[in-house]
């Protein structure tokens, strides 16, 4: 995350889902320092379960992610544009097709102080038929059945962001009709490989 400019330092967090357990990033750890042991795992009530560090304090929005969007995987991220567009908007405007992954476009969740049941709460609201959307003044979270596919998306949003950005600089961005949104949310129902 930090190569891809996702985060800085030790911000953002991932996690992933196994059955009941939840392997998740500790908090305010170097992820160049990271080692697999420094994981811990929780349950889906927040209990670690194994592992001596402490889990991130965003922990409330990931567990929430699993138990009220069945996510297989979790990704927070600070990125750049995508924050920027959080003090600007309240949803990604349909600038491109490929939003259509995230079920439409990308809702911006009111904000929250980080690591509250609140900020949860208003994730919830945000991620609500999307598998994304931006935490106002703070970042984003994408979720998908499996890691890759939920880190894929954290930086596909961050690139819709920025394009947007980009093109709002010089003008009014041409934006996609709903009509259009919906046929690429079909299309990509069956896009790629489903049997892998």
């Amino acid at each position: 995350m930090t190569a891809d400019r996702l985060v800085v330092g030790t911000s953002g967090n991932i996690s992933v889902r196994s059955g009941d357990l939840v392997a998740v990033t500790p908090s305010g750890v170097d992820y160049d320092d990271l080692q697999v042991a420094d994981i811990p795992v929780v349950n889906l009530d927040g209990d670690v379960v194994e592992g001596d560090l402490k889990p991130t304090s965003e922990l409330p929005m990931h567990l929430t992610a699993y138990r009220e969007h069945d996510a297989g995987a979790v990704v927070h991220t600070h990125s750049l544009n995508a924050t920027a567009l959080s003090l600007l908007r309240d949803e990604v405007p349909a600038v491109h097709y490929q939003l259509a992954d995230f079920g439409g476009p990308v809702r911006v969740a009111e904000y929250a102080t980080f690591g509250t049941p609140e900020l949860a709460q208003s994730m919830s609201k945000a991620l609500t038929d999307r598998t994304g959307c931006i935490l106002r003044n703070h970042g984003t979270v994408t979720i998908a059945d499996s890691l890759p596919k939920a880190y894929n998306r954290a930086r596909q949003l961050e690139w819709l962001c920025e394009l947007w950005l980009t093109a709002k600089r010089i003008g009014d961005p041409s934006l996609l009709s709903d009509e259009e949104m919906a046929r690429c949310a079909e299309l990509f129902s069956g896009y790629g490989q489903q049997s892998r």
